[in-house]
């Protein structure tokens, strides 16, 4: 700009005044082109900030009141983002999950295949869709459909997966848990991971092992009642019984021969047509088996079960009928079916030497039973007053832990054979 001032107050320029006009008006334009140029910058960068301003409040809106979780994990798995929704989805805020690993919520062992192959190759790109079961901070079940994609091929960013989620509708969640069900419970069945612990079953006058009863356990935290109720909601009780007692009858083969064992059954399974061949197959005489009817609700109609169960009897069979006292199922079931063993509820037991009405009780089932023929067990006994209660009482066996607990172990069962009980409250 100097330059150009000297050059048109140069006496030269100056005595023609249209070359001076000229050149100055040369000079000022590109002054004039900046100006408005660093004008409009500003007004875009405004604009811009405004912009991205806005986009972010939308962007904030959308988190806040979307029905969507969004989430963003690393290649270890941890979260590294997740959006308000997963207060409302999981019970846990944001704040609470970034930085920990995603089976916090999700059900690791029960990932869709197709995203679990996400999570185990996160630097390589693919997308994957699938309904996770997720636990919830109270510890109910949560279902969630969940898209995911690997974000390993966007330039300057680290491994990871991203993705969103929603709860599913009440029906889809009803048919997941009840396909995971059927498929955990075929796991247990096909893969054979059952196993069989026997509880001895005493004769209180001679005090000597005539019996055990088999107690189905599982390879997993969750309990027998869990498993055998699991499959009964999905179909599948019958066959989770008849591998229960697949399991326990090959097992017996390690009783000592002068012992029974109790199978636990439902009626729905006594008719169901493989029993009589799993049994003949078993290697064991039918004269050492006790079916243990364990269904504590009515049967409807007693004729088939009678029937189905008969030929059976006859060669040498018995049946028992569990839980006795506990409702009136039970007894109906002793009326109907006329069992050979008759086991009283625990609850019937416990205490019974300090409870005028519980023995008062337990002495009727013991006439009872003496006039039906059949063998009266008390379950649960677990101290020595209740042992010499239901013995004076005239039942005539006994099964608690006071007389020996449930085991796996081979070598107790073989210690059984010699195994008595004594008066004095000790075994010989």
């Amino acid at each position: 700009m100097t330059a150009g001032a000297v050059l048109i107050l140069d006496p030269v320029v100056t005595a023609h005044p249209g070359l001076q006009l000229l050149l100055g008006s040369l000079i000022t334009m590109p002054i004039l082109i900046a100006g408005l140029l660093a004008l409009r910058f500003h007004r875009c960068h405004r604009a811009e900030r405004a912009g991205a301003r806005d986009a972010a409040q939308l962007m904030d809106t959308v988190l806040t009141t979307s029905h969507e979780w969004l989430w963003a994990l690393d290649a270890q798995g941890n979260f590294t983002f997740s959006s308000p929704t997963s207060t409302d989805l999981t019970g846990y805020h944001p704040s609470e999950l970034v930085g920990k690993h995603f089976s916090i919520v999700v059900d690791v062992e029960h990932v869709p295949e197709a995203i679990r192959s996400l999570l185990h190759a996160p630097a390589v790109e693919g997308r994957a869709r699938g309904i996770v079961r997720c636990r919830h901070r109270d510890g109910s079940t949560v279902w969630i459909e969940s898209s995911a994609h690997n974000r390993s091929v966007r330039v300057g960013q680290p491994p990871g997966l991203e993705g969103t989620s929603r709860r599913v509708p009440v029906e889809t969640a009803r048919e997941a848990s009840t396909a995971l069900s059927r498929t955990r419970i075929r796991a247990v069945i096909d893969g054979n991971k059952l196993l069989t612990a026997f509880q001895p079953i005493h004769n209180l006058a001679a005090g000597h092992i005539i019996g055990a009863e088999a107690l189905t356990r599982f390879l997993s935290e969750d309990g027998p009642e869990c498993w055998f109720n699991e499959a009964a909601a999905v179909g599948l009780s019958e066959d989770l019984e008849i591998a229960a007692l697949e399991t326990a009858l090959k097992a017996a083969q390690g009783l000592p021969p002068s012992m029974y064992v109790a199978l636990n059954v439902s009626p729905s399974t006594c008719l169901d047509p493989r029993l009589p061949g799993i049994l003949e197959r078993s290697g064991l005489a039918l004269q050492r088996v006790v079916l243990e009817l364990t269904e504590r609700l009515e049967v409807e109609e007693y004729r088939p079960l009678i029937s189905a169960l008969e030929p059976l009897r006859r060669r040498g069979l018995r049946i028992a009928i569990d839980d006795a006292g506990s409702g009136f199922a039970s007894m109906r079931h002793v009326l109907h079916i006329r069992p050979d063993i008759i086991k009283l509820d625990r609850t019937l037991i416990t205490g019974i030497h300090d409870d005028e009405g519980r023995q008062a009780f337990g002495a009727a089932m013991a006439e009872f039973a003496r006039r039906l023929g059949a063998t009266l067990v008390a379950e649960g006994i677990e101290t020595e007053a209740e042992l010499a209660a239901v013995t004076e009482l005239g039942m005539t066996a006994g099964q608690g832990y006071l007389l020996g607990r449930p085991t796996i172990d081979e070598h107790e069962w073989e210690n059984w054979r010699l195994q008595t009980w004594a008066p004095s409250g000790r075994f010989n």
